[in-house]
């Protein structure tokens, strides 16, 4: 039996965990892996206290205070939350565990673009992560397909490997901050192609070719590439089963307090229908899922 179970791993997981060691009370976190998307994140510009630090750096920080605090994760995946009467069941691939709260900071995964190809190649050219995958394509040359800040970020990270990027955005201008873009249109040797669809990516063993589609005139054109980052977005990490109000963007609607519908339940961070997603705003919501659990807990 424990007092809460955090689910997720990222800057609001790791938050919470952090204020609810601090609290003594008995808890569990439990997620696939650690990080999220902040591990993926190349230089993060905005979090108080750097001027500047790599995503990975950032969530190697928050690992060292985690374990100093003496909290373990447990790295398995979550199938569903259900309801027993004031407490709750989480079901996890293994094992089964039961706690009186629930804190949900599962956030968000990359979205995909869901065209011929994408699946076959997932790990054989296809990435959704520069900063794990840019160093196996040096020298090569790659598409980038989005036009936001990951995608800006991605063509950041791998320009560092090879000077043969091309930007593949759907929209007809970037959407992405404008310092990013103006970092990558500085590089000069980024081909940026503006609305532009793609239809599919090709390949043997590995991606060799990528087709995409003018969104306006409709001609396609097949480009050689040796791989292909998709950045289009996240979507939020609700696929298990869980008792809770989603929007339509299958986001977990919260009050300020981090509460859900279900009293019990507490989500924080990119999961949430919060509107900024931010790391730095992820860590104050997953603090203050914590403390409100804690109210709760309190209160019963």
């Amino acid at each position: 039996m424990y007092d809460s179970i955090i689910i997720g791993a990222g800057p609001a997981g790791l938050t919470a965990a952090i204020y609810l060691a601090r609290k003594k009370i008995k808890f569990l976190l439990i997620s696939e892996d650690i990080g999220g998307q902040a591990a993926m994140s190349g230089n993060i510009e905005n979090y108080s206290g750097f001027k500047s630090i790599a995503g990975v750096n950032l969530i190697n920080k928050f690992r060292e205070q985690v374990e100093d605090l003496g909290i373990k994760i447990v790295y398995e995946k979550v199938v569903s939350i259900e309801k027993e009467k004031n407490l709750f069941l989480v079901n996890t691939e293994e094992k089964k565990y039961i706690s009186r709260t629930i804190i949900i900071a599962s956030g968000k995964l990359p979205r995909k673009l869901n065209v011929s190809g994408e699946r076959e190649f997932t790990g054989r050219g296809v990435a959704y992560c520069a900063t794990c995958d840019a160093p196996n394509f040096k020298n090569l040359p790659v598409a980038v397909v989005g036009g936001g800040n990951s995608a800006l970020d991605s063509v950041l990270q791998l320009s560092k490997y090879t000077k043969k990027i091309y930007l593949i955005n759907l929209g007809d201008e970037l959407i992405g901050d404008a310092i990013m873009q103006e970092k990558v249109k500085k590089l000069g040797f980024v081909k940026i192609l503006n609305h532009k669809k793609t239809l599919s990516i090709e390949g043997g063993i590995t991606v060799s070719a990528f087709i995409i589609e003018d969104a306006k005139t409709g001609q396609k054109e097949k480009i050689n590439v040796s791989g292909v980052f998709i950045n289009i977005g996240w979507v939020p990490a609700t696929s298990f089963k869980i008792p809770v109000a989603l929007n339509k963007e299958g986001e977990i609607i919260i009050d300020k307090n981090c509460r859900t519908k279900t009293p019990g339940i507490f989500a924080a961070g990119d999961v949430t229908d919060i509107e900024s997603k931010q790391v730095i705003i992820a860590c104050g919501e997953g603090a203050k899922a914590a403390l409100s659990a804690y109210r709760y807990l309190n209160n019963q």
